[in-house]
């Protein structure tokens, strides 16, 4: 039997796991052999219902064996209790692999805990550089890769940043982006399921959605305030509506900005995720600091303005499928009617969609071999 824990705690986790715990259930389900299990480990960073909770049943994936319920604290402090109680449950269900996702604190705990133990460790969506070190995220990935025993690259690309670095090639696998998997799995549900259009009197291609939530834009009020302009004058071009990140509520209103938005940005309340699918794939353009938004919108081929300095997904700007505009409101302001001119290209630098079948398959070869 090989026990296998997976780590999460962000909303983009979720997604992501979900696709990797699909193709473990099937491998289950149709009995194959060596047998397997999984355990869920929820750090609980994302706490609000429809940040988290929600997600499960919507992604149609088992409530986590383990909820730590750790969130609302500064980097240090909620990287250092995950650690500790990241490694009690460890020690406890002793798992042959250890996954974990992205580039949040959850990751960075889950993997400095596998490691120190030591327990293998996988590292999906390795390989991914913004190159800005100020970025948290980007530290958090790095360390990830660097204690990885397989690291899991989304892109040719990702792969020559680990070379780059000095990974030795046989811990790295291209695999595909298990974000695609996802879009394409869960895009029927979405058409099947959800009503968010109509709920909220939207139509298909007459509206900008809008998500904001990294740190470094909403604790920073000169950013904050130049982002909100840029996006109250876009929706001169097109109406906004924009579901609100509890910690961006907060800051807008902290910051008194939410009055400057004007009548034609829609602030709303997080919706579920295949809400948030039907809301991206019916959307005009898509205005986000949001890694995986920003890689939802390409694969949905809807213009994206990446609301940031720097991206980790350089691809699609290579592509012309997304524009940064950064914090600035004439750049934000003057790249929505460009974007909402351009063709889109299709996102096939992304694979096949087979990505987490991929990813299972080398982790059990992987402990095999051990």
């Amino acid at each position: 039997m090989i026990k296998l824990a997976t780590i999460v705690g962000a909303r983009p986790q979720f997604i992501k796991a979900a696709a990797v715990s699909r193709a473990i259930q099937l491998h289950i389900d149709g009995g194959g052999e060596p047998a397997v299990t999984e355990i869920l480990i929820h750090t609980g960073q994302h706490y609000d219902h429809n940040m988290s909770g929600s997600f499960f049943d919507e992604l149609e994936i088992s409530k986590p064996a383990y909820n730590l319920g750790i969130s609302q604290a500064t980097h240090a402090e909620m990287t250092g209790r995950m650690l500790e109680e990241i490694e009690t449950v460890l020690v406890d269900e002793a798992p042959q692999a250890v996954i974990v996702y992205g580039d949040t604190n959850t990751t960075l705990a889950g993997a400095l805990a596998a490691a120190k133990l030591p327990m293998t460790l996988a590292h999906v969506e390795a390989g991914l550089r913004s190159f800005d070190d100020a970025m948290p995220e980007e530290t958090n990935r790095i360390v990830a890769d660097r204690l990885s025993d397989l690291l899991f690259a989304p892109h040719a690309a990702a792969a020559e940043h680990l070379r780059g670095e000095g990974t030795a090639n046989e811990r790295i696998h291209v695999v595909g982006d298990v974000m695609y998997d996802a879009a394409l799995h869960y895009a029927e549900l979405a058409a099947e399921r959800s009503r968010i259009l109509d709920d909220f009197d939207l139509r298909p291609g007459t509206y900008g959605l809008v998500t904001v939530h990294r740190a470094d834009n909403v604790t920073d009020t000169d950013r904050m305030r130049g982002i909100c302009t840029g996006i109250k004058r876009s929706a001169e071009t097109v109406p906004m509506i924009w579901p609100l990140h509890p910690r961006t509520r907060a800051a807008l209103e902290g910051q008194g900005v939410i009055a400057e938005l004007g009548a034609h940005v829609r602030l709303v309340d997080p919706v579920g995720y295949l809400d948030m699918i039907t809301l991206e794939r019916s959307a005009a353009i898509i205005l986000t600091d949001s890694g995986g938004v920003q890689k939802e919108a390409a694969f949905y081929r809807v213009p994206c303005v990446v609301l940031r300095d720097q991206t980790e997904w350089v691809e699609l700007i290579e592509s012309g499928a997304a524009v940064l505009g950064g914090a600035d409101a004439d750049t934000i302001a003057m790249a929505v009617p460009e974007m909402m001119q351009r063709e889109m290209p299709v996102a096939s630098f992304y694979g096949d969609g087979h990505a987490a079948e991929a990813i299972f398959s080398a982790i059990v070869a992987f402990v095999g071999e051990k």
